[in-house]
């Protein structure tokens, strides 16, 4: 399984690298758009509907990375009161809710995404953009998520990564003992 745990937190650091590169464009491409309208005085036709979906697929692709490397805002009073055996409990209840809900999110996106995909659906601008594109970063980006969070449970369940455990990296991946 320690197989798996790297092979799931290689691709959640690429997928997350890969989102970074999108916020990078993002911004490149507002760069754009500023120049074209304020210098050219021309229309954008592209610019602001590609922009919203880049940073929406960087946010739903970048969530695994952020789990894994423990990057979200988090307030640790609770976990800091409650002594080893309670944070071992709420990292269960926290993890159980989050891949809970991931599923579902996961699920949901799945369907939305084929609906695009099978209709053919498009925004209703002249750029006319296929919208399955940008869907397919949410069932892309949850489902790795989901994988994040099952091996975030096994290393919990074997007691190889601590609940609310700072910066995990690739490497720090956690090794079973050959006991």
């Amino acid at each position: 399984m320690s197989e798996v745990y790297k092979w799931v937190c290689r691709v959640s650091t690429a997928v997350g690298i890969f989102a970074a590169g999108l916020m990078f464009v993002a911004i490149l491409v507002v760069c754009h758009m500023v120049f074209v309208r304020a210098v050219l005085n021309e229309s954008s036709i592209w610019q602001t509907e590609f922009v919203t979906f880049a940073l929406i697929a960087a946010t739903f692709l970048g969530a695994p990375y952020i789990l894994l490397t423990r990057g979200h805002v988090n307030v640790d009073l609770l976990p800091i009161l409650l002594g080893e055996s309670g944070r071992r409990r709420l990292a269960w209840l926290a993890t159980l809710l989050s891949f809970g809900f991931c599923m579902v999110l996961f699920y949901s996106s799945v369907h939305w995404w084929w609906e695009a995909w099978e209709l053919g659906l498009t925004t209703p601008t002249i750029w006319r953009a296929r919208l399955w594109i940008p869907y397919l970063s949410l069932p892309v980006g949850l489902g790795l998520l989901c994988l994040q969070y099952a091996v975030d449970m096994w290393a919990l369940a074997k007691g190889l990564s601590s609940p609310f455990a700072p910066i995990v990296t690739n490497d720090s991946v956690p090794q079973e003992s050959a006991a």
